[in-house]
C-alpha cells in the first residue's frame, strides 16, 4: 500500500473499488454533496473541495452525468439536507500497521460504532484521537507515464515537492493546494496526467508480510465497505502480490 511506491495504494484502492461499483458511486455522491455545502458553491472554479471531489470521482470512473446530477441536487438541496461532516478514526492492524479511517457522516455515533465493530471483529484495535494521525500527511499525488529528464525538469519548475520513477511512470508529490496547478501545468506542456488525487502519505512505513498481510488487507477492505467510510490509509508496506 504505502511504501516504496506512492501509487501502490491508489492502484490497490481502485482495484478494490471496481468490484463494488454501486457503493463507490454512493460514496462519491456523498462527498460531492458535502463539498458543495462546505464550499458554498456548485462551481468547482471557486470551490477547491468540490474540485477535489470531482477529481476523486473521475479517478473511480464515476460518470459525468452522476457527478453533474449530484452537484445540482446539492445546490438545490433536493437530497433532504443531510449535514455530512468529516470524521477521522485511528487504529492499528496486523503487523503493527497504523490505520487512518476517513469518514463522511451525518451520524458520528453510528459511524464510530460501525468502525469499532470492524476493528474488533477483524483483529485490529481502535486508537485514541492522535494516536496514529501524526504519522500521516496530506499530499497531492500525480502520475505521468513520461519519465524523461524534460518531464522531470517540468515537474520541478511547476513546484512539485517530490518525484520518483516507478514501473508505472513518474510519481509526483505536491502540497494539497498545489495539486491542480501542477496537474494543469503538466497538461499545458503536453504531458498526459494519468491521475491526480489527494491522499494521506505516511512518514514511515512498516513491512507486513505473510498471514499478517492477508489479515490486514481483509480488515482494510471491511472498513472500506462501510457506507460512511470514504478512505482508509495505512503505513503498511505489503508484498506486491497483495499490494495491488
Amino acid at each position: 500500500m504505502a511504501g516504496h511506491s506512492k501509487w501502490a495504494q491508489i492502484k490497490r484502492k481502485k482495484g478494490a473499488n471496481d468490484k463494488r461499483r454501486s457503493g463507490v458511486i454512493s460514496k462519491h455522491i456523498r462527498a460531492l454533496t458535502a463539498a458543495v455545502r462546505s464550499g458554498g458553491s456548485g462551481d468547482p472554479a471557486g470551490n477547491l473541495s468540490l474540485k477535489n471531489a470531482i477529481a476523486a470521482a473521475k479517478t473511480d470512473n464515476v460518470g459525468t452525468d452522476n457527478i453533474d446530477n449530484a452537484i445540482k441536487r446539492a445546490v438545490s438541496n433536493q437530497d433532504g439536507g443531510a449535514d455530512y461532516k468529516t470524521v477521522i478514526y485511528e487504529g492499528y492492524g496486523h503487523g503493527g500497521a497504523a490505520i487512518l479511517v476517513e469518514a463522511l457522516t451525518d451520524n458520528p455515533t453510528r459511524t464510530v460504532a460501525e468502525v469499532r465493530s470492524v476493528f474488533t471483529k477483524r483483529g485490529g484495535s481502535m486508537g485514541n484521537s492522535g494516536s496514529v494521525a501524526w504519522q500521516f500527511e496530506s499530499k497531492g499525488v500525480l502520475l505521468i507515464t513520461e519519465t524523461s529528464e524534460v518531464a522531470q525538469e517540468a515537474v520541478i519548475e511547476l513546484g512539485a515537492e517530490d518525484l520518483q520513477e516507478s514501473e508505472d511512470g513518474l510519481e509526483i508529490s505536491t502540497a494539497p493546494t498545489d495539486l491542480y496547478a501542477v496537474s494543469e501545468g503538466l497538461t499545458s506542456r503536453g504531458f498526459t496526467v494519468q491521475n491526480a488525487s489527494l491522499t494521506m502519505l505516511p512518514s514511515n512505513t512498516v513491512a507486513v508480510t505473510g498471514s499478517d498481510a492477508d489479515r490486514l488487507m481483509t480488515l482494510i477492505e471491511y472498513l472500506e465497505d462501510l457506507d460512511d467510510v470514504q478512505n482508509v490509509y495505512s503505513n503498511a508496506e505489503l508484498p506486491e502480490e497483495i499490494e495491488v
